[in-house]
């Protein structure tokens, strides 16, 4: 019988499954997993891909060893025919340098058929991929994505187009297609890089539940709408509804912006394209916005709504030709299990709610195995880890008081800081209901018995001290299954809040 490892899997469980694994992996640099309370709490929630990244350890020269110690690996394999690709490694060259050049001379008030003139000189030869490697290298230097968008317009003087939209379109789509140039030359393997990214992304869409099969899904109730206000606008019919219903793209647009483009950025440096669409994403949800609280419907806004339909069209061809292949040949398993159950987070999007029972049992399977640990200082739970000091000023930082009670009634925890509430350090570990004034004590009994026998989740209590409006709430702590595990007392000063709404 073979011995298999699922990259999927945390540390902790391949090393029960697998003892060996903890010599091979600490011959290797990983020295952490030799120490049982590391490996009992981190353990459970780190992968092998995930812990090579962090100690900069050579995911290929893991697996090869591994495969060479007689494992068979399995799970989301990383692309290690691809790793090393220049793709999204632009460096510092004399096409940057021009486009620098032109950024500056649009910024002195240059006339733009004149820097036009020039971008085509000298740009005519140059790969549709190398301009967009460029421009990313730009937005790394800290060029302002306002500044960068301009070229766009110089860009598109290279493509044959009737309108600014149709340039734009043709080269993003020359973009593609040198970048498919440029994928098959570097691949040593007889897979086609752009073929097999394509065809993830297509699979990928296809799975029920995906966040691309959601997306997708959305996607083609926004191009029925796009082609549905147009033909209303033709026939001269009122689309002031269609609008407000349409704007419901902009909550598409917020998962992307939430959930797509940081993961591209931050985990995979791949931050140009991000950059551009999401600034875009934000132009077309502020336009709907201000279209849709436009009274006068006269030619102008008619023109409006056009243009802005024009640019929503392209950012659909956009994700799916260039943003959702990205990403499907770059997230692992995991972030798409973590992107579907997030989504969850968001208000739907003309009803489409689609369950992906993979990313459901995975959600679970983590929550189950998530314990809170604490390993020389470090706290680790389920959505993350830090720190006890960390922690600490972190609590102290909000502007609330905050008090825990355990399940037992007793003073478990103030945070420090002004307080209008006073809580004397003395009263820890003693019962709450002695904190209390006696025509309070009923009260608060009355609340947390309330929390323990599930009538209740949570109090709000209004009042009005040294002048100003105070919220005291009153929230049921549980666990995951429901348990009941105390009660946290939180007390904002809501002056703020008066002074805003009453100025």
């Amino acid at each position: 019988m073979s011995k298999k490892i699922d990259l999927n899997w945390s540390v902790y469980d391949i090393t029960k499954t697998y003892p060996e694994v903890i010599d091979i992996m600490a011959n290797l640099g990983f020295d952490e997993i030799k120490k049982p309370a590391m490996l009992n709490s981190v353990g459970r929630i780190m992968t092998i891909p995930k812990g090579a990244k962090a100690k900069g350890i050579s995911i290929p020269v893991v697996i090869a060893e591994l495969i060479k110690n007689g494992f068979e690996i399995t799970g989301n394999m990383p692309d290690i025919s691809s790793m090393g690709s220049k793709q999204f490694q632009a460096k510092e060259t004399g096409n940057t340098v021009l486009l620098k050049d032109y950024l500056k001379r649009l910024g002195n008030g240059e006339d733009l058929e004149s820097v036009k003139k020039d971008f085509v000189q000298n740009f005519s030869d140059v790969d549709a991929s190398e301009i967009m490697k460029a421009e990313q290298e730009l937005i790394k230097e800290g060029t302002p994505i306002t500044e960068v968008q301009k070229l766009c317009d110089v860009h598109s003087a290279l493509f044959h187009g009737l309108t600014k939209e149709e340039k734009i379109a043709n080269a993003e789509k020359a973009v593609e297609e040198s970048l498919k140039k440029e994928e098959t030359s570097e691949m040593t393997t007889t897979t086609d890089a752009y073929v097999r990214k394509h065809e993830l992304a297509k699979a990928l869409r296809e799975t029920k539940g995906h966040p691309l099969y959601s997306f997708t899904e959305a996607n083609e109730k926004f191009s029925k709408e796009i082609a549905d206000i147009r033909g209303a606008l033709e026939k001269g019919e009122d689309v002031s509804k269609k609008i407000s219903d349409f704007r419901q793209i902009a909550i598409h647009y917020a998962k992307k912006g939430d959930l797509i483009y940081p993961l591209l950025k931050v985990r995979y440096e791949i931050s140009g394209p991000s950059y551009v669409m999401w600034s875009v994403d934000d132009e077309i949800r502020d336009e709907l916005a201000a279209i849709d609280k436009e009274c006068n419907h006269d030619e102008e806004w008619i023109k409006r709504v056009q243009a802005v339909l024009t640019r929503a069209d392209e950012m659909i061809y956009k994700e799916t030709n260039i943003l959702f292949p990205i990403c499907a040949m770059n997230f692992t398993a995991e972030e798409w299990y973590e992107i579907y159950e997030d989504a969850k987070d968001y208000a739907l999007v003309y009803g489409i709610d689609n369950r992906w029972e993979e990313a459901e049992k995975y959600v679970q399977d983590k929550k189950n195995r998530h314990e809170a640990a604490i390993y020389e200082g470090e706290i680790v739970m389920g959505g993350g880890h830090m720190s006890a000091a960390q922690l600490e000023a972190m609590l102290n930082t909000l502007p609330i008081e905050i008090t825990f009670i355990d399940d037992n009634n007793i003073n478990r925890f103030f945070n420090e800081g002004a307080k209008v509430f006073k809580r004397p350090g003395m009263a820890i570990d003693r019962e709450v209901f002695s904190c209390h004034p006696p025509k309070i004590e009923p009260m608060v009994r009355s609340i947390i018995e309330s929390f323990k026998n599930h009538t209740r989740d949570s109090v709000p209590v209004w009042m009005e001290k040294q002048g100003k409006p105070f919220l005291v709430t009153y929230y049921a702590v549980r666990d995951k299954k429901d348990n009941y595990l105390g009660t946290v007392e939180v007390v904002q000063d809501m002056q703020f809040a008066k002074e805003h709404f009453t100025s």
